[in-house]
C-alpha cells in the first residue's frame, strides 16, 4: 500500500504537534520514525490510522484521500508500546480474533482448522504456544505485548502502524524480533510504520526512515544512508547515541581551527569550504582514547580533555570530557578507567566528522 502525507498538520487546543510536512513512506517496505519524546511519531501513526483528524493537509492510500475515512475501512493493524489485549479471552482467542470478523477483508469464513494452523504458525514465532489456554492477565508484559504483535501479524493488513513495540520485551527477545520482524512483513507485502525512539535500533532494523523533530520530518531516506549522509544538523543529532558532539570551528588559510592548538589541514570534503564560521560534528565513537587510534588508518587530531566523568558499562567505556569550553563525549570498547579532573589524551577522526552552517544547520560537503 503507498501511504503520502501532504502538507500534514495537527493542532489539539492550540497546540501544534504536527507542523506542515510532506512524507511519502515506501510501499510494501519498513519505514522508521525516529524521534525522541514528544517528536511527533505517535501523532503521524494516529494521523495514518484515521484515530485524529488533520488539521490541515491530506492523507493518501493507494492514490485515495483516505483523509475522513474512519479508522474501520482504513484495512490497518496497530501495536501500541502499552500493550491492548481482550483480558476475557484466551491468548489463543486474542489471536484468532481479527480472523473471526466476518467483514475480514483477506478472508470470509475461516474454518476452524485454518484458524488453527495461522494462530499456531504465529505463535511458535513469537515463542507463545506454551501459553495458548492462559488469560492475558496470567503473563508477563512481555508476554502480554507478544500477544498484540501476533493480533497484528496474522490480521494481514495493508497497513501496521508499530509505536515502540518491543520497548517491554526483555533483552533476548527484542534482539531475535528485531531481526525476524523486517523479514516477516516483507513476506507478508504489507506496509510496516515503525516508531522507535532508539537509532541503533533503526539501524538494526534498516528500511528506510524518517527523522523527527519537533513535529517536523527532518530527512527521509535510506536508513543507513541517512545515518553515514545527513542533510543536516537536526537529522544527525537525532541519528546519534550518545548524542553528537558539536563545537564552533572557522576555516581560515587552509585550516580548520578549534583552538589555536587545536587545528588542522582542511583537506578532503573540507577544502573546497569557503573562509568563516562552520559548526564542527562528530560521533562519540569517533572521539577514541589516543592509545586506541590507527595512525595509519585514521586522519586524525589529537587533544586533551578534563574528564568530568567515565562510565564503564560491559566493554564499553564511556568518557564525558571538556575541551576549551566544548562537553564532549568518547565512546570506546574496552575498559579504561579515568578519574574525575584527570587530564586524559584523545583523537578525534577527522574524516568521519561533518561540518554544517553554523545558522541553518546544513551539512556542508
Amino acid at each position: 500500500m503507498t501511504i503520502e502525507l501532504k502538507n500534514i498538520s495537527l493542532d489539539v487546543e492550540n497546540q501544534s504537534y504536527i507542523y506542515p510536512t510532506d512524507l511519502k513512506l515506501v510501499d510494501g517496505g519498513f519505514n522508521i520514525l525516529l524521534g525522541t519524546t514528544l517528536s511527533g511519531k505517535t501523532s503521524l501513526l494516529r494521523l495514518m490510522a484515521g484515530l485524529e483528524k488533520p488539521s490541515s493537509g491530506e492523507i493518501w492510500f493507494d492514490q485515495k484521500n483516505v483523509t475522513g475515512v474512519s479508522v474501520r475501512k482504513r484495512n490497518l493493524a496497530m501495536v501500541y508500546q502499552q500493550f491492548i489485549n481482550y483480558p476475557n479471552m484466551t491468548v489463543f482467542e486474542n489471536i484468532a480474533s481479527p480472523l473471526r470478523v466476518s467483514n475480514s477483508w483477506f478472508k470470509i469464513n475461516w474454518s476452524k482448522k485454518e484458524i488453527n494452523f495461522e494462530v499456531n504458525k504465529v505463535s511458535e514465532l513469537l515463542k507463545l504456544t506454551p501459553y495458548l489456554q492462559r488469560k492475558p492477565s496470567e503473563l508477563s508484559g512481555g508476554q502480554q505485548q507478544r500477544i498484540a504483535l501476533a493480533r497484528a501479524l496474522i490480521k494481514k493488513s495493508k497497513l501496521v502502524l508499530l509505536d515502540e513495540p518491543l520497548a517491554n520485551l526483555d533483552y533476548k527477545l527484542r534482539e531475535e524480533l528485531r531481526d525476524q520482524l523486517p523479514k516477516l512483513f516483507q513476506d507478508s507485502g504489507s506496509t510496516v510504520v515503525y516508531a522507535t525512539s532508539e537509532p541503533m535500533e533503526a539501524l538494526l532494523l534498516g528500511g528506510h526512515t524518517a527523522t523527527l523533530y519537533q513535529g517536523q520530518v527532518t530527512q527521509f531516506g535510506v536508513t543507513h544512508e541517512l545515518y553515514r549522509e545527513p542533510n543536516n544538523l537536526l537529522t544527525a543529532q537525532i541519528f546519534s547515541d550518545p548524542p553528537l558532539n558539536t563545537a564552533k570551528v572557522f576555516k581560515k588559510d587552509g585550516w580548520i581551527i578549534l583552538t589555536e592548538e587545536i587545528k588542522w589541514k582542511a583537506s578532503g570534503k573540507f577544502q573546497s569550504l569557503n573562509d568563516g564560521e562552520y559548526t564542527l560534528g562528530f560521533r562519540p565513537h569517533h572521539l577514541v582514547h589516543e592509545n586506541l587510534s590507527n595512525q595509519e588508518q585514521f586522519e586524525k587530531i589529537s587533544l586533551k580533555g578534563r574528564v568530568l566523568v567515565n562510565e564503564i558499562s560491559g566493554s564499553e567505556s564511556t568518557t564525558h570530557i571538556t575541551v576549551e569550553n566544548n562537553n564532549w563525549v568518547s565512546l570506546t570498547h574496552g575498559i579504561h578507567s579515568f578519574e574525575q579532573g584527570e587530564m586524559a589524551s584523545f583523537c578525534l577522526h577527522i574524516q568521519d566528522s561533518f561540518m554544517f552552517d553554523k545558522d541553518t544547520g546544513v551539512r556542508l560537503s
